[in-house]
């Protein structure tokens, strides 16, 4: 178990974002999967969530522990292709002139919850991939990298 002094407040607390995002992102499926909203795919989708969530966590806890592949590996896969997922279909939809004020406005509970967990969720994968590369972040990540041919 890694010391937690040890560990740089930038990534520990990059640590908190990705658990957050981990949790709306749980907390979305289980809205879409109770809400009977899932579709015909749902045990598949959910297996593939699980899946990826289970993944980042693995990640967040080798990020925490100052491996630089962790690090590179939520900013590519969560930050870049996951942080796609998440927002794409809402610009696209916007683009096209969607009205966020008429969803609201026709949105149930159950939709509002689902809205704001996601703002909740893109905001901490950003916040995380920032906190990933701060300066102090950088410096834990160099330090810990293994040095070629020693194990």
């Amino acid at each position: 178990m890694e010391n937690i002094e040890r560990i740089p407040v930038p990534v520990r607390r990059a640590r908190t974002m990705w658990a957050v995002a981990i949790g709306a992102g749980i907390f979305e499926t289980v809205l879409v999967v109770a809400g009977g909203r899932a579709g015909d795919g749902a045990v598949a989708g959910v297996a593939v969530r699980v899946a990826v969530f289970a993944a980042a966590a693995f990640a967040v806890a080798r990020m925490a522990a100052g491996r630089p592949w962790a690090r590179i590996a939520l900013a590519v896969g969560l930050g870049v292709v996951g942080l796609l997922s998440l927002v794409v279909d809402p610009l696209l939809w916007l683009a096209d002139g969607g009205s966020p004020v008429a969803v609201i406005r026709e949105s149930g509970p159950v939709d509002l919850l689902f809205g704001a967990s996601r703002v909740v969720h893109v905001a901490a994968v950003l916040a995380a991939c920032v906190l990933m590369f701060r300066p102090a972040a950088n410096r834990y990540f160099k330090a810990r990298r293994p040095v070629v041919g020693v194990r």
